[in-house]
């Protein structure tokens, strides 16, 4: 069977994209599972390519002992919608951004996060970028890739 290839997206590939692919990352290599779930991220503005993440981002991951190394931002591409089974992005935003880049049709795998998160108060994740709390949005994203990850696993024991 082929890995799952998932796509985490925000707006600039420095904060809440890359915490998504590196908390999943962690959270995926823990179950043993990272030969068949590949993570990635990107940014619907390219703002950022060929950076490193937001210091935030990296001081909240070391916070949980997650390593960050090794990333380098880069932008959405037309052909990813055809490359990635799942494409998670962060708020409503990221999903008009989205739909400008693939075209109009918006397939079931491009959703946000929070859509995995129905009993949550939240309906995206904050850009803290802008707001400065890393924590709240470390919290929404980790819940969310708990929650993908149960998601993914009932589907693939159910495939067996």
């Amino acid at each position: 069977m082929p890995a799952t290839k998932v796509l985490f997206v925000c707006l600039g590939n420095i904060c809440r994209s890359p915490m998504a692919e590196y908390i999943l990352r962690k959270l995926v290599a823990e179950k043993g599972l990272s030969e068949q779930i590949e993570i990635a991220s990107a940014g619907t503005s390219g703002w950022h390519n060929g950076e490193d993440m937001h210091q935030g981002t990296k001081q909240i991951l070391s916070a949980h002992h997650i390593n960050s190394d090794g990333f380098q931002s880069s932008e959405v591409r037309p052909e990813d919608i055809a490359i990635y089974d799942h494409i998670i992005a962060m708020d409503d935003k990221n999903l008009h951004d989205l739909a400008r880049i693939f075209g109009d049709s918006r397939p079931d795998k491009v959703y946000k996060i929070t859509d995995l998160l129905p009993e949550s108060e939240y309906d995206y994740v904050p850009d803290p970028y802008f707001s400065g709390n890393f924590s709240e949005t470390y919290t929404i994203i980790h819940a969310g890739c708990i929650a993908w990850l149960n998601h993914w696993q009932r589907q693939h024991i159910q495939k067996l």
